[in-house]
């Protein structure tokens, strides 16, 4: 049997994952929670992980996502307590997001797991460096699930228009305020909270504020949607640009559901991917959009779409994590 803790949150990426388990016909451990309540969903999910004591079995498998505050670890002891198989796939590392464990104390939490879903070959290999000896695959890139069709459309906008979805607060995103000289072939469109309209000079930023995901999927039109964190124009820096040298923004995710191709930086872990898929294009400064958006032909453009929309395909279905579900479920029946 395969067993899953539910997520309970309003996390879009971990709320897709839970869906992929329930398609898979995976048992959920969880009781259904209508409480947004913190107490109310602790006590759910300590539940949740209290009955792995009564109904996981030897030669089972138990499914997480990291990370999973406060119950990991006793999650997989339960488990392998029970003589179960215990698999988990990494959304975030707190060694580079919250900086609150050293590589080795994550490490040893992750070696817990008999089966490690990590976001991309960048990241797998820093975990394998730091004594991760466990079975560890890399995702490739999140599902992102959506019944929402977005536009189609193949024949870019004049001048080209690129969208940024995610979190604007100016100590994350103060990029944007410094574009305006490097923006002659393009102008961006901007969805999400925090954007500071009265210090925005740029007449090529058009702020849309924020929508659900749902709402943005239909409503979002644009040539290319662009993956960068930091304050410089030419290089992803601070906490949250660095960490894109290692993780799967799931805003990529999103662009490509949506059927738009991507614009990543030369060292995110991302861009091998992009670039092997035809998924978009990679710059190593800001200032390089225009240059590579002037000589972009119509039918070179039209094969980076056509790929996104294979991909959206493929994102929607839950392939690339169901993938590895399938495939840690058949070495635990071996």
């Amino acid at each position: 049997m395969n067993y899953f803790i539910e997520n309970i949150n309003q996390n879009k990426a971990k709320n897709d994952i839970d869906t992929i388990y329930k398609r898979l016909g995976y048992t959920n451990l969880t009781p259904m929670c209508k409480s947004v309540k913190p107490v109310s969903r602790f006590f759910v999910k300590l539940t949740g992980v209290l009955r792995i004591l009564t109904k996981v079995g030897r030669g089972d498998t138990l499914y997480l996502q990291y990370p999973m505050k406060k119950f990991f670890y006793i999650a997989c002891t339960f488990a392998h307590w029970k003589k179960a198989k215990v698999v988990a796939i990494i959304h975030d590392l707190g060694v580079f997001r919250r900086h609150k464990l050293s590589p080795e104390q994550e490490n040893k939490r992750l070696s817990k797991t008999d089966f490690l879903i990590a976001h991309n070959e960048t990241m797998k290999q820093h975990l394998i460096d730091n004594g991760f000896k466990n079975t560890v695959v890399s995702l490739d890139i999140f599902d992102y699930l959506s019944e929402t069709e977005p536009k189609a459309y193949t024949t870019p906008h004049k001048p080209w228009i690129v969208v940024y979805a995610g979190g604007l607060h100016k100590w994350r995103t103060p990029f944007l305020y410094k574009l305006q000289p490097y923006m002659k072939q393009w102008q961006m469109t901007l969805f999400g909270p925090g954007f500071k309209e009265d210090e925005n000079i740029n007449e090529k930023l058009h702020y849309h504020g924020f929508l659900k995901p749902e709402v943005l999927m239909q409503q979002v039109e644009a040539d290319f949607g662009l993956v960068w964190d930091g304050s410089s124009l030419d290089e992803c820096d601070g906490d949250w640009g660095s960490y894109l040298k290692i993780n799967n923004p799931h805003k990529t995710s999103f662009y490509i559901r949506a059927g738009i191709p991507v614009i990543v930086w030369s060292q995110a872990a991302m861009k091998p991917f992009i670039l092997e898929n035809g998924l978009g294009f990679a710059v190593d400064s800001l200032r390089q959009i225009d240059d590579v958006l002037a000589n972009l032909t119509i039918e070179e453009y039209k094969k980076m779409r056509e790929a996104a929309a294979k991909f959206a395909v493929l994102l929607e279905k839950g392939h690339f994590a169901s993938r590895h579900f399938n495939a840690a479920t058949s070495s635990s029946a071996g």
